[in-house]
């Protein structure tokens, strides 16, 4: 079962790095060049076509994986036992303050943070990508 997490993870990290580092070169390299070599539709196209391939391809790994690794976090119940039996951790847990009365709060407005910005991204990365 280890060797499996170990694979899941380094897919993992691989997809998250190819994607991550590939928009980095997209957008530091590639868009450069492009625009520095004058109108080339064709190459722009197929170049945007592959682009788009791969980070389908890493966002399909990304979500793969991690759906596999936040299920196997979540099964694992040595970790929430060894939590639960400190007993600082429960009185801390158990007591009311301001942040943990806003916390369920926070999390909302986080969360929908992250997804706005998720959405923003992709309508940029759309943006860049379109031909036009």
């Amino acid at each position: 079962m280890l060797e499996i997490r170990l694979i899941m993870r380094a897919t993992h990290m691989l997809a998250a790095a190819t994607w991550v580092g590939g928009n980095v070169f997209y957008l530091v390299v590639v868009v450069p060049a492009l625009k520095s070599g004058g109108p080339a539709p064709a190459l722009s196209a197929k170049i945007a076509e592959l682009f788009k391939r791969m980070v389908n391809i890493c966002v399909g790994v990304l979500l793969l994986s991690g759906g596999y690794l936040v299920f196997d976090r979540l099964t694992q119940t040595t970790l929430v036992a060894a939590y639960m039996a400190q007993s600082n951790i429960r009185r801390l847990a158990k007591r009311s303050t301001r942040f943990s009365k806003a916390a369920p709060q926070l999390m909302l407005a986080l969360g929908i943070f992250v997804f706005i910005l998720g959405a923003l991204l992709n309508g940029l990365f759309e943006a860049t990508i379109a031909p036009h």
